[in-house]
C-alpha cells in the first residue's frame, strides 16, 4: 500500500514560479488558476491573486488539502463562534486543512499574491456557502469539469 505524501512537501516542490509547466498569469477581470499537476491521489493547483481578489465561503467536497503563500499576503477567514475570524498568511506561510474545512481566501494587499494548493484526493467538487445569522448555508455546489 503506498503512502499518501505530505501535501505541504508536495506544494513547497512548486514554490518557485519559474518551474511551473504553464506561465503565472495575472487576470484583472478574475483570480487566475491552474491545475500544475496530478499525482496519485493528489493534485496542485497554482492561483494568481491581484489586490481585492478572493473566493466566496467554500468547502473542497471532501478533500483535505493545504495551501502555501509563494508571493504577497493572503487573508483566510474561517467560521468561528457564528462569525468569520481572519488569519494573516505572508510569503512562505502555509495552511493545512481538513476535508469539512469551510474557507474564504482573499488578497487584502497592495501586492499581488501567488499560493500552491494540494488536495487529496482530487478536487470534484466545491460547495459555497453564505454565512446568516451565524449559521452556514449552502448557496451552490460546483463540480471539476464545469465549473473549473
Amino acid at each position: 500500500m503506498s503512502r499518501q505524501p505530505d501535501l505541504l512537501t508536495v506544494a513547497r516542490r512548486y514554490a518557485d514560479p519559474a518551474d511551473w509547466p504553464v506561465p503565472l498569469c495575472f487576470d484583472p477581470a478574475q483570480r487566475w488558476y491552474a491545475r500544475l499537476a496530478a499525482g496519485p491521489g493528489h493534485e496542485v493547483w497554482a492561483l494568481s491573486w491581484l489586490p481585492g481578489q478572493g473566493t466566496d465561503l467554500h468547502d473542497h467536497g471532501g478533500s483535505a488539502g493545504t495551501f502555501l503563500v509563494v508571493a504577497g499576503e493572503l487573508t483566510e477567514e474561517t467560521v468561528s463562534g457564528h462569525r468569520l475570524r481572519p488569519h494573516r498568511l505572508a510569503a512562505g506561510a502555509a495552511r493545512r486543512f481538513g476535508a469539512r474545512h469551510v474557507h474564504r481566501v482573499t488578497n487584502r494587499g497592495d501586492q499581488p499574491a501567488v499560493s500552491v494548493h494540494v488536495y487529496a484526493p482530487a478536487l470534484t467538487r466545491m460547495t459555497r456557502y453564505r454565512l446568516v445569522a451565524g449559521r452556514l448555508l449552502a448557496a451552490e455546489v460546483a463540480e471539476a469539469g464545469v465549473a473549473w
